[in-house]
């Protein structure tokens, strides 16, 4: 380890944030320093290895081909550093961070939360919304749980759920429904202009998207049951997203019929927060309430 001996610590977390995160400031945010302050950081490093280390592309900074051929290695490396590190000075070891797709974060998981607080008092969870794919490996998050085709190489996953879609719309909408065949003359609600959903549930019987009426575009899906609730048409939705409004009666599903996607939920484990005690105590839980709450969807 006598190489390490002359290469300062600051250096290495500096280019395997950037390399990471692609700019500048968002590794100096995330290393609490000013984006000065990590450029002299990476003049320091890059003027001891004796070249550049970062390219500038239209997508940010980007490592050159020797950094990037060690940048997983790098990215582990501080990773473990840093669980070591967690290790001696976390003042709770209850204390767990999860990286949570926003949609199922604020329409699931908050309503079901006091159950988990209720039974585990000392758990301390911290989410944190996040739409993009994070990699708890990568970064300072025990798990995620995230929606997608999956699985992901390298990862520790837990498959919790299939997605399923079902079309929702406001009471007073429903009663002017009576076959799928009139969602060509009822206003459709679009997440950015696309059909989520729509084809693999009008296949089921035998119509195509070409039917669909126009209707308001929204940017989200939780925007978008917004505009269900609130009268705006018909929306294709799914069970983790709608299933507080389809209970408390604010949305109806004007047909039975649910329709599974290749959309599935993930728990994805940052590989040394797996075995934690609060860590697996939590992922028991949701496995288990989200089993239950299927077997409810089941029978609705």
């Amino acid at each position: 380890m006598r190489s390490l001996n002359n290469v300062p610590l600051s250096g290495l977390r500096a280019i395997e944030a950037i390399g990471r995160l692609g700019s500048l400031a968002a590794a100096a945010n995330e290393l609490g320093i000013t984006s000065g302050a990590l450029s002299q950081r990476v003049r320091n490093i890059e003027k001891l290895f004796g070249q550049e280390l970062f390219v500038r592309t239209p997508k940010g900074l980007q490592p050159n081909n020797e950094l990037a051929k060690w940048m997983p290695k790098l990215t582990k490396s501080i990773a473990d550093m840093n669980d070591v590190a967690a290790v001696f000075t976390q003042q709770n070891p209850n204390q767990i961070k999860l990286s949570v797709a926003p949609i199922f974060a604020t329409r699931w998981l908050v309503w079901h939360m006091p159950e988990f607080q209720a039974l585990y008092p000392d758990i301390d969870v911290q989410i944190e919304p996040d739409a993009k794919y994070v990699d708890p490996n990568r970064e300072d998050v025990d798990a995620c749980i995230r929606v997608g085709v999956g699985p992901w190489p390298n990862l520790r996953v837990k498959q919790l759920l299939t997605q399923r879609v079902f079309p929702v719309c406001a009471p007073e909408v429903a009663k002017r429904i009576q076959q799928p065949a009139e969602f060509s003359k009822m206003p459709i609600i679009r997440i950015n202009q696309e059909l989520f959903g729509w084809k693999q549930w009008l296949a089921s019987y035998n119509l195509t998207p070409d039917i669909l009426a126009r209707g308001p575009t929204y940017a989200d899906g939780s925007i978008c049951l917004d505009a269900a609730m609130s009268g705006q048409g018909v929306f294709m939705a799914w069970e983790t997203l709608a299933g507080q409004a389809l209970e408390t009666e604010k949305l109806v599903a004007p047909f039975a019929r649910r329709v599974e996607t290749d959309q599935k939920y993930w728990l994805v484990f940052r590989e040394n927060s797996r075995n934690k005690p609060a860590m697996k105590k939590f992922g028991q839980w949701l496995e288990q309430t989200l089993c239950r709450a299927n077997q409810k969807w089941q029978q609705d």
